[in-house]
């Protein structure tokens, strides 16, 4: 069952590549209806949420996102890498609106580091 028990590793892998082709296919179909788009950023979240929840807080931390040269229409937290994977220190954002629909109140306070 590795489906089941992927590495940190493969599930930053796996968030990076799923975010770059959600913003690809928000460019190449830029439309409301985008589904291709809708369903790339949900598998992103889903993604996310595994990966907090099978590594957080040892591995990986939810901080809010606090760059002012980001325009971003939300708030957003963004998932911190304790140790870099391939080169990376993070595993993308996710915005706190998904962050509160997808994870209760304790996973949220166990998870979010200032």
């Amino acid at each position: 069952m590795e489906l089941l028990n992927s590495s940190v590793e493969q599930l930053v892998t796996e968030i990076i590549a799923v975010n770059h082709a959600w913003k690809e296919a928000q460019d190449l179909f830029d439309r409301a209806d985008n589904h291709l788009a809708n369903s790339l950023r949900d598998l992103k979240a889903r993604l996310q949420v595994r990966l907090l929840r099978s590594y957080a807080p040892e591995l990986v931390y939810l901080t809010i996102d606090t760059d002012s040269d980001r325009d971003y229409d939300e708030p957003l937290y963004g998932l911190r890498l304790v140790k870099s994977v391939n080169g990376r220190q993070d595993a993308a954002h996710m915005p706190i609106r998904i962050a509160k629909e997808n994870l209760s109140a304790a996973e949220l306070q166990h998870f979010v580091q200032s």
